[in-house]
């Protein structure tokens, strides 16, 4: 277990329930920003998707922003994208070369290694090869590029008066597939860190085990509660026997208050799971497709 998983292990309750947190397009309005600004560009620049940069755009902004794939890590969401540019007819008539990216896969596959720079670069030092240092140049193209854009962020309504009511109530930590550096600025800069235990990004392994460690068996199962915009919160949620609440993309600022007004009430009394979370949840899974539209 590596230094970073260590302080989940050693989270204790204070409280009698437990809240997860994602920031992305969760807590702050960043998701398009990020993606249309920082990941989208650096795709089509640093995999020489220049002559299909149209559908480049397309597919990395299905994937990352309008799918049931919203808020994956960024290395199996840029093996998506490649993917859906290798089968897509207008690519295949433009005669562009897609890269095949066989090291990069075996990366991914390899449980041994975090879903982050640091375990690229470890697997770099174990497996040298050209295209681990595209991945690498990549990766740390998006890392600088979300450094100089993004920056004075504020949460979405609601956010800040849900944590601070929460705040005697529950133990709250931010679990997210966010590097942590980024996420301690996001945080502190919105003065919104002083209210949780803990930050937990992509070092401290998946969200899964951000719940896992920091919550499992620690709270009765109906105390657990993630919040998150995409279906990967959900699945991390649900993986761990704990309860979900969405934060639905393009309807942010409804949900938080929704949250603030009607489900933290029934979170606090008991009464979320059942009827009230499956409809929330229904309504959340009904704006995220599987298939892209230029496929219908």
């Amino acid at each position: 277990m590596n230094e970073y998983k260590r302080k989940l292990t050693k989270l204790t309750p204070k409280h009698e329930f437990f809240i997860g947190i994602d920031s992305d397009g969760c807590a702050f309005d960043t998701m398009e920003l990020k993606h249309k600004e920082c990941f989208t560009p650096n795709i089509i620049k640093v995999w020489n998707l220049q002559a299909v940069s149209k559908y480049a755009r397309e597919a990395s902004e299905f994937v990352n922003l309008y799918s049931k794939w919203r808020g994956i890590n960024r290395w199996p969401a840029l093996m998506m994208v490649l993917e859906l540019l290798r089968e897509r007819p207008e690519v295949i008539a433009r005669g562009a070369k897609i890269p095949d990216t066989p090291r990069l896969r075996s990366f991914i596959a390899d449980d041994a290694f975090p879903k982050s720079n640091d375990g690229l670069k470890m697997y770099m030092e174990q497996f040298p090869d050209p295209e681990l240092a595209q991945a690498w140049t990549w990766t740390t193209a998006v890392n600088d590029s979300i450094a100089e854009m993004v920056h004075g962020l504020k949460p979405f309504p609601y956010l800040t008066d849900s944590l601070s009511f929460l705040r005697d109530k529950a133990d709250m930590i931010v679990v997210s597939a966010t590097p942590v550096d980024a996420l301690n600025t996001e945080w502190a800069g919105a003065d919104i860190a002083k209210y949780v235990n803990l930050i937990a990004g992509q070092e401290m392994g998946k969200k899964k085990e951000h719940l896992e460690l920091a919550a499992k068996g620690k709270y009765d199962p109906d105390k657990i509660l993630m919040i998150g915009d995409a279906p990967g919160d959900m699945n991390a949620a649900k993986a761990v026997g704990a309860l979900f609440y969405p934060i639905n993309p393009g309807q942010e600022d409804n949900s938080w208050q929704r949250f603030y007004e009607e489900a933290m009430p029934e979170f606090l009394a008991g009464t979320y799971s059942g009827a009230y979370e499956a409809n929330v949840i229904a309504e959340f899974e009904r704006l995220l497709p599987e298939i892209p539209p230029w496929k219908k």
